[in-house]
């Protein structure tokens, strides 16, 4: 070996050395910066997951940082010391994208954790309860994503339609099948009720599109490639809320979908043979099975104070662009609230009224956004505030325990969460149990 020979495997070996020093010191900043990203994650309530989240196991992830690149949502998911972790777990909308990116399957997608279980009804592999004869498919199961509480629906029919072969002699007026909600659950479960022939109806307690339709109009919402019964796949990717209803509207036109809108089930009775619903209006309806595809928010939380029943008082946000030079109050700090102030502001005076000291739980892009609002003066958010009292013309509340109003106020909207339908499950004999890291989808 010559000296020219010795000098390219030093250089190669210097080469070598330099590329590896570069990584390992590039890897321990990033270990560092996305470590500062927890610990403010788990200051601001950030941290632990409100509802489905992917859980990655250390043992397995060789940190690729696939599954970071593939989430839409900002820190979500990073890397530190070598391998995969969670950060701002509350923004995870459940779309599994990071599931699917995974090269060696080391995620996995679950819902409650040891802090912090869910309550959710048990459902049986085929999406029946411990009734015989109702089923759970969608964000009432614990998978909120569109496409799997399209399959879900469809899934629950053809388990229902096993069930409706058996009793149909037993109760020949009763429906087949009734579907209580209209939305991406409802409407999977309603085309294929059409394809099986069965003789079914869809009960919505508001407006198609079930909670899409309560969306603001611009809100993009994350789904993917579907099958359809009748219609076939359908290619939707970061669809607005407007572009979604109206697939389903023109899905409900041309299939003559029997879908029936502002109809309430107030209670299911078990018969034995068939089921008994009581509806808000109308006589009550028959049924062999009944399919679950409602939302887990249920009906919106009051905040109980006088005059809520004011005509100004309304819980969701549809049309923003067409409001404008009107004095607004919102109330909450989750992203429905954040959100609804951040479409309204610009062509109004919003006022932005949360009983914490700061946003905690909000997706990141957010909270960018309303940080910058408040610094830019676009709209006035009162922290640590909570309504007393909302009157024809002033609005009573209470901030740091000393009382304020803001006059003149055209409109009031309150995002305060929802009341979960628990006692209505309960009712009709549905067990509950408490989710704690359960599997909800694994490779």
């Amino acid at each position: 070996m010559d000296i020219y020979e010795i000098g390219i495997y030093a250089l190669t070996f210097v080469f070598i050395g330099f590329v590896i020093y570069r990584y390992l010191d590039q890897a321990k900043k990033l270990s560092v910066a996305t470590q500062e990203k927890v610990e403010i994650a788990k200051a601001t309530g950030r941290f632990e997951p409100l509802s489905l989240y992917p859980y990655i196991d250390p043992k397995i992830c060789i940190g690729s940082g696939a599954c970071v690149s593939a989430c839409p949502e900002k820190d979500v998911l990073g890397i530190m010391n070598g391998t995969g972790t969670l950060i701002n777990t509350t923004s995870c909308i459940g779309h599994g994208a990071c599931f699917q990116a995974c090269p060696v399957d080391a995620i996995s997608l679950r819902i409650g954790t040891e802090k912090r279980g869910v309550e959710l009804p048990h459902v049986k592999p085929n999406y029946e309860t411990n009734v015989e004869g109702i089923f759970i498919a969608g964000e009432l199961g614990g998978m909120g994503l569109i496409k799997n509480s399209i399959e879900q629906g469809i899934q629950a029919v053809i388990a229902a339609k096993k069930r409706v072969d058996i009793q149909k002699s037993s109760h020949e007026k009763a429906l087949d099948l009734v579907i209580i909600g209209a939305g991406p659950a409802g409407i999977g479960a309603s085309l294929k009720a059409k394809e099986l022939g069965l003789n079914y109806l869809v009960l919505e307690q508001e407006s198609l599109g079930g909670t899409v339709f309560t969306y603001p109009r611009g809100k993009v919402v994350m789904t993917h490639p579907v099958e359809l019964p009748f219609h076939g796949p359908v290619k939707l990717v970061n669809t607005n809320k407007q572009e979604l209803l109206e697939l389903w509207e023109s899905l409900r036109i041309k299939y003559d979908l029997k879908i029936n809108e502002n109809t309430k089930v107030n209670s299911i009775e078990n018969k034995e043979s068939h089921f008994v619903l009581n509806i808000n209006e109308g006589s009550p309806l028959d049924a062999l099975t009944v399919i679950l595809a409602i939302g887990r928010r249920g009906t919106p939380r009051k905040l109980n104070v006088p005059g809520e029943l004011s005509t100004k008082v309304a819980y969701r946000l549809l049309d923003a662009e067409d409001i404008k030079g009107e004095r607004i109050l919102v109330v909450g700090g989750g992203d429905s609230a954040v959100e609804s102030a951040l479409l309204l502001m610009g062509e109004n005076e919003v006022f932005l009224s949360y009983r914490k000291n700061a946003f905690a739980r909000i997706k990141a892009q957010n909270d960018e956004q309303i940080q910058r609002a408040i610094s830019e003066k676009q709209l006035s958010v009162l922290f640590s505030s909570e309504v007393l009292e909302i009157g024809e013309d002033e609005i009573k509340l209470t901030q740091n325990g000393t009382g304020l109003s803001i006059p003149n106020i055209d409109r009031v909207y309150i995002f305060a969460g929802g009341e979960l339908p628990t006692e209505f499950l309960k009712n009709a004999g549905i067990e509950m149990e408490l989710a704690v890291n359960k599997i909800v989808k694994e490779h």
